[in-house]
């Protein structure tokens, strides 16, 4: 019988052992790796930073009630005022600083030309920040 001159008796086996080096090469640099980038992460730079005591005030501007009644009749700050005195009132909120908000209460009854009459006032007079209060619809 001729026997093939490549093929080795010797090979039939299966190889039952696992090879090792590139786990351990796997291994060896990831150990590398880590050992390089922990130092960098837990390096931290010590200043001594100085002190100082401050804190945010948070204030915030004051703000005017204006009150148009059913009538008409105009309430600053709960103060019946006229035209004349409202105006001058406008004229001194808006030199303050910071400068006050308007915070506009008008009765539902009130005719809309009033509103725009005192929207008006205050524009002319400088007052920049109007704000509406109403109450809130009962479901």
């Amino acid at each position: 019988m001729a026997t093939n001159p490549f093929t080795n008796d010797e090979d039939d086996g299966l190889m039952s052992e696992i090879n090792m080096t590139p786990l351990v090469d796997v291994m060896l640099v990831l150990l590398i790796v880590f050992m390089v980038t922990i130092p960098v992460i837990r390096h931290a730079v010590r200043i001594d930073l100085p002190r100082a005591g401050s804190q945010t005030e948070d204030t915030k501007p004051a703000h005017v009630d204006v009150s148009i009644e059913a009538d008409g009749t105009v309430l600053w700050n709960g103060t019946r005022v006229d035209e004349n005195a409202l105006r001058g009132k406008i004229a001194m909120a808006a030199q303050a600083q910071p400068q006050p908000e308007l915070y506009l209460r008008a009765d539902r009854r009130v005719a809309y030309e009033k509103v725009a009459q005192l929207m008006s006032a205050a524009q002319l007079g400088g007052l920049t920040k109007i704000g509406f209060v109403t109450v809130p619809a009962t479901p």
